[in-house]
């Protein structure tokens, strides 16, 4: 994390450095974000706060300019990380904080951990902390609009306070204010930020700033400006996804044998509906026969099974049971299964069925029980085998982010060594194995790759959130490549996934970050055989959590930020539309399109409180995709439903619900 996030972005104090390689951030989150740790972003904590991003802790700390022997005063406790770094660089840390929950739990953990050099108060920080200043430096983790008088008055002549303000919640610059005399104070901007709001007498009131109204419609503009008419006039307008003419499109897509199709939540009805309706068409009129998703092998097995009219394994789990059980078991998801078990059945005999695949590499647990399931039918012997090198992982099957966190700190062995050899051995006897049922051996081929990446990235998913982002997609990707040289030269595929995954990442501050993706894989790998298509919405509603494997909760959408693409496609004032841009009706779309915007991405939990920090990044929408859908108005995905299936199937086959 320090040397790909903070010491390669420009943060040299080395004070700065060894204290952020010797605080644990996962001690300051909430048990079910511990995996995401060592990730450079803000997350969510208790009291509807966020935990900021590693580097944007470093930088607020070292443009204090602090000092061995220095007093510093910290506006917004939160989790106690950054105040936890501080200590370690400082003499004394102060630290005010407004939720007396948030202000309990730090001080605990500070307790539990050695910080004996942090004091905590519960109160309004705007106000500051006049009993114990003057301050050599004063840090505040929270915007406000101006810096708090009280705050000013604090600082030591030569102190030093670094502070985000902005006239609004969305437009804030980070700041640092020296007091040089009594009465003077020198700012330096050091650059855009977007924080949680300052709440307090000198800050924002209790209720923060309201909801940022709709945008007025285009119909309504006194003027539109050129970028709007221009998208107009280009787009291809959506009436009804069922009715939507298509043939543009597949014009479009042409030859490609890889057609990625995105999405911005993981729970918005349009996007699975869309996805559904181009990917039938394509399997219709272009011979696609391979659907793989942003889901686990076993769990996308088990449903191909059902699709292909097999029937269901005699062991494992019911599919998508894990957290977010939404992103599959959904109604949309199911209606599209069921297209699919339906134009198959019509088929039998006459062409290949189409399959269904999963991507990911999450399961441990279900991929190792596959594994051996399959040993235990062609290879008794070689079954005990895998048993024993399995072995190392078992204790963690269901729990294998602890595993990660244990393997690297060095209190539990690592189980790669294992879990490699179980792969190379299930690859040599590749010619005996696939002799006697070749998609069987296919199937625990990917099981067995499977356990050796999620391995892998469990540990190094602590190591920070590019290495583990980029194994991840890795995986996806070339799990993909074998689909493709598994189903043979006619296979063509189409891939449902996060617009994070499918959209070309060198194209976004992520990729400048040092992260790629599959979209960017697959453009390097097979060029203009890949096709990317985008979604987006302005408003509505979506499928999320709150907080990581926590509820699914139907959640208002806030309509997008106004410096965002979402906001020139929501000004347009066309409810749907697609937008070509590797081959645009008019090449000025990608000249007016190509200046960096900021996008949304909504995942599997949705914090609308903090949505800028949480949710937006800059993009550039030409170079990340071919193409882009558009709906200004969505809903969440539909429960699945309880009807029977077809005959002799059990009532809740295949997703078990």
């Amino acid at each position: 994390m320090v040397a790909l996030q903070i010491a390669a972005r420009g943060v040299r104090d080395p004070l700065v450095l060894a204290a952020m390689r010797s605080v644990p951030r996962e001690a300051f989150l909430p048990p079910a974000m511990e995996e995401f740790a060592y990730q450079d972003t803000p997350l969510p904590i208790e009291a509807g706060q966020t935990i900021s991003q590693p580097y944007i802790v470093a930088l607020m700390i070292e443009a204090l300019r602090p000092a061995k022997g220095d007093r510093v005063l910290e506006i917004g406790t939160g989790s106690g990380y950054a105040a936890a770094v501080l200590s370690r660089v400082v003499q004394e840390v102060y630290t005010i904080e407004r939720h007396e929950s948030l202000a309990r739990t730090a001080e605990e953990r500070f307790r539990r951990l050695g910080y004996g050099n942090i004091h905590v108060m519960i109160g309004d920080g705007t106000l500051g902390w006049p009993a114990e200043a003057p301050f050599d430096a004063i840090v505040a983790t929270a915007g406000g609009i101006e810096a708090p008088p009280a705050l000013l008055a604090q600082l030591k002549v030569g102190g030093r306070m670094v502070i985000p303000l902005g006239p609004t919640q969305q437009h804030q610059d980070l700041l640092r204010i020296t007091r040089t005399e009594t009465q003077r104070y020198v700012r330096e901007q050091l650059g855009q930020v977007r924080f949680v709001p300052l709440i307090g007498s000198a800050g924002w009131p209790e209720a923060g700033e309201p909801p940022v109204a709709p945008l007025p419609r285009a119909a309504s503009l006194g003027g539109i400006p050129a970028v709007v008419r221009l998208l107009r006039e280009v787009a291809e307008r959506i009436d009804d996804i069922d009715s939507a003419p298509l043939g543009p499109l597949l014009d479009r897509i042409g030859d490609a044998r890889i057609v990625l199709l995105g999405e911005a939540s993981h729970g918005t009805s349009e996007f699975y509906r869309m996805r559904a309706r181009i990917t039938q068409t394509l399997i219709e009129q272009r011979g696609f026969s391979v659907v793989a998703l942003e889901a686990d092998w076993p769990d996308a097995a088990r449903v191909d099974r059902y699709v292909r009219g097999l029937p269901p394994p005699a062991e494992g789990s019911s599919a998508f049971a894990r957290f977010p059980t939404w992103m599959w078991r959904n109604g949309e998801f199911e209606q599209f299964v069921e297209w699919l078990r339906a134009w198959n059945a019509e088929r039998t005999g006459s062409r290949t069925p189409v399959t269904l695949r999963g991507l990911d590499l999450y399961s441990l647990h279900t991929s190792i029980e596959a594994v051996l399931s399959y040993l235990d039918r062609v290879d008794p012997p070689s079954a005990a085998i895998a048993r024993e090198r399995y072995g190392c992982l078992t204790p963690w099957q269901r729990d294998p982010a602890t595993y990660g966190r244990l393997a690297v700190t060095g209190r539990y062995r690592s189980c790669e060594a294992p879990a490699v050899e179980m792969m190379r051995d299930l690859l040599i006897r590749r010619l005996d194995y696939a002799g006697r049922d070749g998609e069987a051996f296919f199937d625990a081929a990917e099981n067995a790759r499977l356990v050796t990446d999620a391995e892998r990235y469990y540990r190094r998913m602590y190591y920070g959130s590019v290495e583990s982002w980029n194994l991840r997609d890795t995986h996806m990707f070339e799990t993909l490549q074998r689909l493709l040289e598994f189903h043979g030269p006619e296979a063509r595929i189409v891939v449902w996934e996060h617009n994070s995954h499918i959209g070309d990442a060198s194209a976004t501050e992520l990729g400048a970050m040092g992260e790629y993706n599959v979209g960017q894989l697959c453009r390097q790998q097979y060029g203009g055989g890949a096709y990317l298509l985008g979604f987006g919405t302005d408003h509505g509603t979506v499928a999320a959590a709150s907080n990581w494997d926590g509820p699914m909760e139907r959640m208002q959408v806030r309509p997008a930020h106004p410096t965002s693409y979402e906001a020139l496609c929501h000004t347009t004032g066309i409810p749907g539309f697609l937008l070509p841009l590797r081959v645009p009706a008019r090449e000025a779309v990608r000249d007016e399109l190509s200046a960096p915007r900021l996008e949304r991405a909504i995942g599997v939990i949705y914090r609308p409180d903090t949505e800028l920090q949480s949710h937006y990044f800059e993009a550039e929408l030409p170079r990340q995709f071919d193409e882009y859908c558009w709906f200004d108005e969505t809903k969440a995905v539909a429960a699945p439903s309880r009807q029977a299936r077809a005959a002799g199937m059990p009532d809740t086959y295949p997703f078990g619900v």
